[in-house]
Order: C-alpha cells, then structure tokens, then sequence
C-alpha cells in the first residue's frame, strides 16, 4: 500500500515486524517459525478487530483510500469489449466521468462512473474525481444511447462531489446534475449503481439514481462532506469527526434508513487490501440485481423506480 492511515499504524508495525524476521530467517539457520506465527497471528486479530469497529469518520479515510480500486480498474476486471464514448456535444469532455459500451459477463452494457486518478498528474487529469457540466451531460448522453438501444445501465460512484468552480457554475452545474438525475428517472432500462468509494452530494446521485443502489462496505454516501459540513455548522473543519457521525454517511447506516439496496463485504482490512476480491464481489452483485430485473416490462422498470424514490424517508415522516 502506498498510503498508510493513521489508526492502521499498529498493525503495519506489525506486519513490518513479520517481513523483517522471515528476511532474518531466509538463507539462514535461526527458527523463527514460532515467532513469525505469533505475531502474524496478533497483526491478523488486530486487523480484525480494528476494521470491526471503524467510527464513521475512519471510514471516511478508507473509502478515500488511494488504493481502493477505481473505475478503470473496474472495466478492466470486468467489462470487455470495452468502447469508451467522450465529449457531451455540447461544450467538451471532462475526464472526472469516463464511460462507454462493453459487455458485462457476456451481457451488453452501458457504463459509467467516476475516475480520481492516483499519482498526482493523473489526479489533476480527472480533476480528482470532481466533474464539471459537461461531465453529467456526457452521462445523459449515454444513458439516451442506453434506452435507446436497450442497454442497461451500470455506474460506480466516487466522488467527493461535483465541482465547485466558478467556470463550472457559468456553464450550468445545477442544471447539469438535475438533467442528469432526471434522465436516471426517465429510463425504461435497469439501472444498477455501486458506490465503490465516496458519494459525495448532487456529484454523486447524479449517477446514483438507480433501481439498485449497492454500496461498498467502507464507503460512505451522503450530502455533503464531514469536512464540509462541519466547516458550516462550526466553523471549522477540526470538527469533521463529530459531523461525520452525525450525517449517518455510512453504508450500514443507509441500509438501516432504507436508502440503498444491498451492501458489498470488503476484505478482512478494507478494498485496498484485497483489489481483486473487491472487484470480483462488486461483479458478482452486479450480475445478481441486473438478472434480478430480466423479463421485467419497460414501463414497469420506470415505475418502480420513481416510486422507489417517492417513498423514501415516508415512514421517518
């Protein structure tokens, strides 16, 4: 891992003491077989039990992880065929959202999502994972050649929100985000929705509003940032921790308020310890909500959606 989180620090000192005993004991005659397992044994109940009580606030800082996987390590894994479409036909091409067409486990698609980018020249390229106006128009235009060819539609989310620029706010960010969202609606295909890392505001629903909304174990959905809100309500960004636990941003939190549909298990430690099992159970609940919705009438899909919608936070009312 190329980025250490700071309650995490434990367990690398750890695990830095296993690789620093099996380097001791390659090429050499010393046994410590019985000490290696010992503390490889308490690294793994100290990842464990660390993970097994992570605050709001700490799963903010995993579902940031620089190496969670991202969306182009999602369409590698599992999407061929793959066609990626750019440009909104309108202004430009903003590389905060990529997509396209490909086939999903045989299945013909659409896809999109957000892209961060990890070192620093690829993070500015995508504009960290924050799209401008023609970033949601460009899914518009995509999900139009869904419906169109009756494709479904399938996004993974993360991002910490649309961008905040004044450039962005003169080419129609609303407006752009609320076309966006009402197209999701206005579809008469499935659409199934992952977030894989942050889902942060209007950025985020504007691809999220789907038949089916999986989250990632560790990741986090909500209107606004902790860092964010806590900068409005106090004044002061120290207090991203307490706002944290007060958003109920978490995935366990939104299952329990009926906001998302399934949560996705990561691995023992997070997404970033275990890329490719994360990626192969993101594909496997994707496969599993997309054959849940086959044979089901066009008009019914929509309907279905927007009552979905209609209904939410009913009965907290």
């Amino acid at each position: 891992m190329s980025s250490l989180l700071d309650f995490e620090k434990p367990i690398a000192e750890l695990e830095g003491k296993v690789k620093e005993l099996r380097h001791l004991a390659d090429g050499s005659d010393l046994d410590l077989g019985e000490e290696i397992a010992r503390l490889e044994g308490r690294a793994s109940k100290l990842l464990s039990s660390t993970y097994g009580k992570l605050t709001p606030w700490q799963k903010a800082q995993v579902a940031r992880h620089a190496d969670r996987p991202h969306f182009v390590d999602y369409v590698k894994a599992l999407i061929t065929d793959y066609t990626p479409l750019a440009g909104d036909r309108c202004f430009g091409d903003d590389h905060a959202i990529l997509g396209g067409l490909g086939r999903f486990k045989g299945r013909a698609v659409v896809v999109m999502g957000h892209e961060k980018g990890r070192e620093t020249e690829d993070r500015v390229h995508h504009n960290f994972g924050m799209a401008r106006p023609e970033g949601y128009r460009k899914a518009v235009r995509l999900m139009k050649l869904a419906e169109r060819f009756r494709l479904p539609v399938v996004t993974l989310v993360d991002t910490p929100g649309a961008h905040p620029g004044i450039r962005a706010e003169e080419r129609g960010q609303a407006e752009a985000i609320a076309r966006s969202i009402a197209t999701c609606l206005e579809l008469t295909v499935p659409i199934v929705s992952v977030i894989v890392g942050e889902g942060g505001s209007g950025g985020a629903i504007a691809l999220a509003t789907a038949d089916r909304v999986l989250m990632l174990e560790h990741s986090i959905y909500s209107v606004i940032s902790p860092e964010g809100c806590a900068a409005i309500l106090w004044r002061s960004a120290s207090q991203a921790e307490t706002a944290a636990e007060a958003l109920k941003m978490t995935a366990q939190d939104l299952l329990g308020l009926g906001l998302i549909d399934e949560i996705i298990v990561e691995p023992l430690g997070g997404a970033h310890r275990g890329r490719s099992t994360t990626i192969e159970s993101v594909g496997n609940a994707i496969e599993r909500h997309l054959e849940a919705m086959d044979g089901v009438a066009p008009a019914d899909i929509r309907h279905r959606r927007r009552e979905k919608y209609l209904h939410m936070g009913r009965e907290l009312e």
